[in-house]
C-alpha cells in the first residue's frame, strides 16, 4: 500500500498544523533529540542466567545448607536433588526429625554390612573376591567391585536424568548413590559430562523456584522471574521474547488462557472439518465428499458420475426448481461457513503480521550491518547519530508482535459486546494506521534517502525529525491500545449494564432535551445513542495523552473539549 506525504497525519504541506514542521518543533523543544528510551524507568522483575550463574546458584544453596545442617556438601546435594532444591523446606522437616528424613532420602547414618574384618571380600553383581581396595560402597555397606559399580552407574547415566537420584544396587536397599561415588568410578569424561549435564538441569527443570529455560531452540539461558508483575512477557540474551508463564511467544495484553485457546483452534483438526462442512456436500449416490468448482449447480460426481442439483441434491431429471425451504441443513452450513470466513478474517491478519514481523527483524539486522555503515562512510555521518532508525525499527518489531495478538483478542470478543467490540476495533485501527506510517517510512523512505546525493543535510534532518515524530506517536497509541485492553476495556459500559439503567438514561435525555416520555419502540435507538457517549467518553480519555505529546492533534483539541462541553452541560459526561 502506498502512503503518501499528502495522507493526513503525514501531510508535510499543511501548514500549522504539520506534525513535523518547523514551527511544531520550535513549539516542543527537544521533540526529536529526545531519547525515546528515557521513559522506560522501570525495573526488569527478571533475570537472564547463563551455566556458570546457574553453577553458582547451586555452589551457593549446597553450602547453605551444608552449613546450617552441619553436614558433608555429597549429603546437601542428595538433599537437594530430593527436595527438588527447595532449602528452607530441607532446614524446616531436618530439624523436625532427621531420622524421618534420612530414610526417606536414603542416608543411613551406619552401615548395614559390615566390612572391616574381612580381606577378600565377593562383589554382589559378578560375585568375585576382591581386596577390600578394589571393593567400593555407599552410607549402607553393600560391596561390590569399582568396575561393577562403573557398569551400573553408566547405564544409568545412559537411561537419563534419573541417575541423579540412583540408589544401591541391592534391590531391597534405598541407600542413594552420592556424587563422590560417582566421580571416582565413572571413567569416561563423556559420561561425566552427560551426569553433569543433568545435575545443571535439575536446578531448572526440578527448582521450586522462579527459574524457567528460554523455549528458544538452542538457547542454554535460563529466566529467573522474581517479580510479582502480571506482565509475565521477558526477553532472553538470545533475542527471543516470550512469556514466562506459559512458555510461548510473548503475547502482552492478551492472557495466557486466551493464547492457548487460540493457539489450540489453530491446531485444532475440528478448523478441517468445519472448512468441508462449510464447503462441500455429500454425493446422493456415492456418499463422497464433493465441493463445487464452478458457479453452475448442475454437478455431476467425478466418482459415480451421478448427476445431481448442488442446492438440493436431488437428482438432474426431472428437476424444475429448488427454491423451497427443506429445513435446518442449509441454515447449518451457512453459520458454520460464517463462522470460518470470520475465523479466517483473523487468523490471516494473525499471521500476516507475524511474517511482517519476522521480515522486520531481518531488516533490522541488514540496516545495522550493512547499511548504517555504508550511510556513514559515505556522507560521515557517525554511526550514533543513526540509532534513531534502529530505535524505529526496535518499535516496529514491538508494535507487529502487539497486532498480531490484538487479533486473537478480538477473535474472542463477545459479539454481544457491541460497545466494546467498536471501542477496540477503533483503538487497533488507529494503532495500525500508525503503525504502517512508522513502517512505510522506516522502509521505503529510508532507501530514497540512502539514495540521494543533493542536498542530502536538508533531507536528512527532514527524515530523522519526521522518524522520530512517528517512532514516538506510534509507541503513544500502542501503549494506549496494550493499556485499554488489559483493563478489559473498562472504560466502555458494557452492554448487560447499561439494559439495567435505560430506564435512567432516558429520564434524563427526557429531561435534558425536553421529549416525552419515550415509547419501549425508542428503547434501542436510546441504546445506540448512549453506547456512542460512552465510546466518545472512552477516546477522550485514551486521546488525552496524545493531545499533550502530539502537535498532530492540536489542531482536534478545541473541536473535542467543545464536545466534551456539551456532554457536561447536558450532564452526560
Amino acid at each position: 500500500m502506498d502512503y503518501s506525504d499528502d495522507d493526513g497525519m503525514l501531510d508535510n504541506e499543511s501548514g500549522d498544523d504539520n506534525l513535523y514542521s518547523d514551527d511544531a518543533a520550535d513549539s516542543n523543544p527537544g521533540f526529536a533529540e529526545e531519547d525515546m528510551d528515557k521513559d522506560s524507568t522501570f525495573q526488569l522483575s527478571y533475570v537472564v542466567l547463563n551455566e556458570e550463574d546457574i553453577r553458582k546458584h547451586q555452589r551457593n544453596d549446597i553450602e547453605q545448607v551444608s552449613t546450617v545442617l552441619s553436614i558433608s556438601q555429597v549429603e546437601a546435594i542428595v538433599l537437594l536433588l530430593h527436595y527438588q532444591w527447595g532449602a528452607s523446606r530441607i532446614e524446616d522437616e531436618w530439624f523436625t526429625d532427621e531420622e524421618k528424613v534420612r530414610e526417606s532420602v536414603g542416608l543411613l547414618k551406619e552401615p548395614v554390612v559390615d566390612l572391616n574384618d574381612k580381606v577378600n571380600i565377593e562383589c554382589g553383581i559378578c560375585f568375585d573376591s576382591f581386596l577390600q581396595k578394589d571393593i567400593a560402597t555407599v552410607s549402607c555397606g553393600h560391596p561390590y567391585c569399582k568396575t561393577c559399580w562403573t557398569g551400573y552407574i553408566t547405564s544409568k547415566i545412559n537411561d537419563g536424568p534419573g541417575c541423579l537420584t540412583v540408589q544401591c544396587p541391592e534391590p531391597s536397599c534405598s541407600a542413594v548413590v552420592g556424587q563422590d561415588m560417582i566421580n571416582s568410578v565413572v571413567t569416561k569424561e563423556e559420561d561425566k559430562e552427560k551426569y553433569y549435564r543433568y545435575f545443571l538441569r535439575s536446578y531448572i527443570e526440578s527448582s521450586q523456584k522462579k527459574i524457567k529455560w528460554c523455549p528458544s531452540p538452542g538457547c542454554e539461558y535460563a529466566v529467573d522471574f522474581g517479580g510479582e508483575s502480571e506482565n509475565y512477557d521477558v526477553s532472553c540474551l538470545c533475542s527471543y521474547e516470550f512469556c514466562w508463564n506459559c512458555c510461548e511467544d510473548a503475547h502482552r495484553p492478551v492472557d495466557c488462557h486466551t493464547v492457548a485457546k487460540w493457539i489450540f483452534k489453530n491446531n485444532d483438526e475440528s478448523e478441517n472439518t468445519t472448512w468441508i462442512l462449510a464447503n462441500t456436500k455429500l454425493c446422493p449416490s456415492c456418499k463422497r465428499q464433493i465441493e463445487k468448482n464452478q458457479g453452475c449447480n448442475h454437478m455431476r460426481c467425478s466418482i459415480c458420475k451421478h448427476r445431481f442439483c448442488w442446492a438440493c441434491l436431488d437428482p438432474l431429471n426431472n428437476h424444475k426448481s429448488c427454491h423451497n425451504f427443506r429445513g435446518e441443513t442449509e441454515v447449518k452450513r451457512e453459520m458454520a461457513k460464517k463462522a470460518i470466513d470470520r475465523y479466517m478474517h483473523y487468523y490471516e491478519r494473525w499471521v500476516g503480521n507475524q511474517s511482517s514481523r519476522v521480515m522486520a527483524m531481518a531488516d533490522l539486522k541488514k540496516l545495522q550491518s550493512v547499511q548504517l555503515v555504508k550511510l556513514s562512510v559515505k556522507h560521515g555521518i557517525p554511526e550514533t547519530q543513526l540509532q534513531f532508525t534502529v530505535e524505529a525499527w526496535l518499535q516496529i518489531i514491538e508494535c507487529r508482535r502487539v497486532l498480531k495478538w490484538t487479533y486473537a483478542y478480538g477473535y474472542y470478543l463477545p459479539e454481544q459486546e457491541s460497545t466494546k467490540k467498536r471501542f477496540f476495533e477503533y483503538l487497533q485501527g488507529e494503532a495500525e494506521v500508525g503503525l504502517e506510517r512508522l513502517h512505510h517510512c522506516a522502509e521505503l523512505e529510508f532507501q530514497e534517502l540512502v539514495k540521494e546525493t543533493e542536498d542530502f543535510s536538508k533531507k536528512f534532518e527532514d527524515f530523522r525529525r519526521k522518524l522520530i515524530g512517528l517512532t514516538k506517536v506510534t509507541k503513544t497509541y500502542f501503549e494506549n491500545l496494550v493499556k485499554a485492553l488489559e483493563n478489559g476495556l473498562a472504560d466502555v459500559e458494557p452492554n448487560e449494564t447499561k439494559s439495567a439503567t435505560d430506564s435512567n438514561k432516558r429520564q434524563k435525555l427526557n429531561s435534558k432535551f425536553g421529549f416525552l416520555a419515550l415509547s419501549d419502540g425508542f428503547d434501542s435507538f436510546s441504546r445506540v445513542l448512549f453506547g456512542y457517549w460512552s465510546l466518545m467518553k472512552a477516546l477522550f480519555q485514551s486521546l488525552r495523552y496524545l493531545f499533550q505529546v502530539s502537535p498532530l492533534l492540536l489542531s482536534l483539541r478545541r473541536h473535542f473539549e467543545a464536545s466534551q462541553v456539551r456532554l457536561l452541560r447536558f450532564g452526560l459526561w
